[in-house]
């Protein structure tokens, strides 16, 4: 049988020093110096990271059907669009959030979401910038609690801590004891937000086949299993970098398919998902980062 290839698992680069370091200069310097350093740097990440490289390469050229040099080009974008969002998330943990720009032209969709005395769901995915959004706005109404790989850098996971806490932001780490599913049922029966990406599967073996970018992907149905387990509305959440200091979040309801069964609720709610996922990935390509073979 053929060795499947490890998944990519989303973990910051770089040692503590080097992260304090970055966050050092960002202070100091317009995180567009960084972006233009970048540029060059991303190439190096290409030759060493060849799996995540190969994965980006064929999503692009097998998926979108680019001719290959369109295709290399349109993964080196990618990586560098990676590293640009990187970077912005150190700069404000160097305290410059007010260089960046928020749209959110569906901002009705989330006010209702507050007012409803209901939990609520935002399904994420690796596309874009969602945790900048996260630092940038601010909300006391509910407590928006984060799902997120519990394997994460110390000194990232201390940065999005202190930024998070401030507006009204808890994470909860994936966690092999399973403690975060006794969290997320907690948070759902005061009526808080749970907001979680719904394009990776950490591992969890329910999942749901959909078709997905001229192909069958399996999609974990957690978080619409816990949509129709305590009756909580859920908008897909994406949040795009539109331009060099300037993001835009889409929000889309994910409606609860009528006169079914609990499984088939689920199962037509992830594909829902699903189709709005791929609506956004198709606009904005070069915005997926999920570096390793996802159509396995």
């Amino acid at each position: 049988m053929e060795k499947r290839e490890k998944a990519w698992e989303g973990v910051t680069g770089g040692h503590t020093l080097g992260q304090k370091a970055l966050k050092a200069m960002l202070a100091r310097v317009d995180v567009r110096v960084g972006y233009a350093l970048l540029a060059s740097v991303v190439p190096f990440y290409m030759l060493f990271g060849r799996k995540g490289y190969l994965a980006i390469y064929r999503y692009f050229r097998n998926r979108h059907g680019y001719p290959p040099l369109k295709s290399f080009l349109k993964t080196y974008r990618n990586h560098y669009l990676f590293g640009q969002m990187l970077l912005d998330r150190f700069a404000v943990y160097a305290g410059r959030r007010d260089v960046f720009k928020v749209e959110n032209p569906d901002n009705a969709l989330f006010l209702q979401m507050l007012d409803d005395p209901r939990g609520c769901i935002l399904a994420g995915a690796h596309t874009g910038n969602p945790e900048l959004c996260g630092y940038l706005l601010k909300q006391q109404q509910k407590r928006i609690n984060g799902l997120i790989f519990g394997g994460e850098a110390k000194e990232v996971q201390k940065n999005r801590t202190e930024t998070l806490g401030n507006n009204n932001v808890r994470l909860i780490p994936v966690g092999e004891d399973l403690s975060h599913v006794f969290l997320i049922g907690d948070a759902l029966a005061k009526g808080e937000i749970i907001s979680l990406p719904c394009d990776r599967r950490f591992g969890s073996t329910k999942s749901v086949e959909c078709d997905f970018l001229n192909g069958k992907a399996g999609f974990p149905v957690g978080a619409f299993a816990l949509a129709v387990q305590f009756g909580a509305p859920v908008l897909a959440f994406f949040a795009l970098k539109i331009s060099t200091l300037c993001y835009r979040i889409h929000l889309i309801p994910i409606p609860v398919p009528p006169g079914r069964s609990k499984r088939e609720q689920i199962n037509g709610m992830t594909c829902c998902f699903v189709r709005e996922l791929e609506r956004i990935v198709r606009r904005y390509p070069e915005q997926w980062f999920n570096f390793y073979p996802f159509w396995d």
